[in-house]
């Protein structure tokens, strides 16, 4: 009776695995700004064969997902994605190792969360089987010379046009009441001199007291 083979553990397969795959090369362009990138087609290409040599399948966990909308250049909303995976990477005997790595995406669709997944998975695989990248920089190489941190974000334009529009249209519903009466109470009350001096967090803390204001006045 011919012998059963012996299954690698997950060491043993990944170690193998790195005996296959070769560098991933930058060889996809990104039209827009004009720069080449490792795709993660080209990543799955390259890694899909040793896995599948060495009996290795990988499962993803997200851990922690952030979503927020941003402004492009030309004023179309963006989803911004950020996404924390757990890869765990099993062999055939059941063994496994985990790596948990962060992928950002972003995208003017539904296609934001997809973006970032890619983007974690493609590092995750790089890492864990110190796939060669050919022209990676090492961050050594460098250095940068930054400024102080600020805490202080001022206010949007869209915050401060939207706190002036219920600043007039609450003086338009008062008697005796100007814009510029309620400016100076709101000056007075919250301590600033110009919106300009406002932070984004105190600019909608006004907004949602002239708000309430106004609400209160439209019910009396």
């Amino acid at each position: 009776m011919a012998e059963t083979a012996k299954q690698m553990n997950i060491y043993q397969a990944i170690s193998k695995c790195m005996e296959e795959i070769g560098a991933v090369g930058k060889n996809d362009l990104n039209k827009s700004q004009g720069f080449k990138y490792r795709g993660i087609d080209a990543v799955m290409n390259a890694i899909n064969p040793a896995l599948v040599n060495n009996h290795i399948f990988i499962v993803p966990e997200v851990l922690e997902q952030t979503r927020e909308e941003r402004k492009s250049i030309k004023g179309a909303t963006l989803i911004y994605s950020v996404c924390k995976i757990k890869y765990t990477f099993y062999a055939e005997d059941g063994s496994s190792i985990t790596a948990v790595t962060i992928g950002e995406g972003m995208d003017s669709g539904d296609k934001a969360t997809n973006k970032a997944m890619a983007i974690a998975f493609k590092y995750a695989c790089f890492q864990v089987f110190c796939i060669p990248t050919e022209e990676m920089q090492d961050p050594d190489s460098e250095s940068h010379t930054v400024e102080p941190k600020n805490d202080f974000v001022p206010a949007t334009v869209e915050q401060l046009r939207t706190m002036t529009d219920f600043v007039s249209a609450y003086s338009d519903m008062c008697e005796n009441a100007t814009s510029n009466d309620i400016w100076k109470t709101l000056k007075e009350k919250y301590h600033f001199e110009k919106t300009s001096d406002l932070s984004s967090e105190m600019a909608a803390k006004i907004i949602e007291q002239v708000k309430c204001w106004y609400k209160k006045k439209k019910e009396e």
